[in-house]
């Protein structure tokens, strides 16, 4: 995976997070869920913390320290998909800066971040999440998939420029 590519890769990531965000302020009413499916709901929420809303009570009111706190993250994760060898490396970094920007974006522009999805079981819920939640936790399995011993042997190693 080239540079070009990464870019192309955390600019789809960030854009589809934010689309379907806008489409969720749009069409959803806070705190009122539309049922999709059994154990699947739209609900719109908004969260000012951390990953499931941790740091959410020291965090509150505090959005640009942390939009700066997760820029800071994005940035050295940035770095790593860019000196990083396995395509299947680099995608994952892709993916977690991509959705980290997303979230950064809200932070930014409203305080908080969007969340709408909605899985549950029975009277459980899990906390509400997004498109960018979901992109860094598949670039997060990328990144440990491509650090397999076996997937290590397999997958090509690109030359630094």
């Amino acid at each position: 995976m080239k540079a070009q590519m990464i870019v192309a890769l955390i600019a789809a990531t960030a854009l589809a997070d934010q689309l379907s965000k806008s489409a969720a302020l749009s069409k959803l009413s806070l705190g009122q869920p539309i049922a999709i499916m059994p154990g699947f709901n739209l609900t719109l929420g908004f969260n000012e913390g951390s990953s499931f809303g941790m740091l959410s009570g020291i965090m509150a009111g505090k959005p640009v320290l942390m939009a700066a706190l997760t820029g800071a993250l994005t940035l050295m994760f940035a770095v790593m998909a860019f000196r990083a060898r396995q395509p299947f490396e680099r995608a994952g970094f892709a993916l977690v800066v991509g959705g980290a920007l997303g979230n950064i974006i809200d932070r930014l522009r409203q305080g908080a971040v969007t969340d709408f999805l909605d899985v549950y079981w029975r009277e459980w819920h899990w906390p509400t999440f997004n498109v960018a939640d979901i992109a860094i936790t598949l670039g997060a399995v990328c990144i440990l998939a491509a650090s397999l011993p076996s997937r290590r042997r397999k997958e090509p190693v690109l030359e630094q420029h």
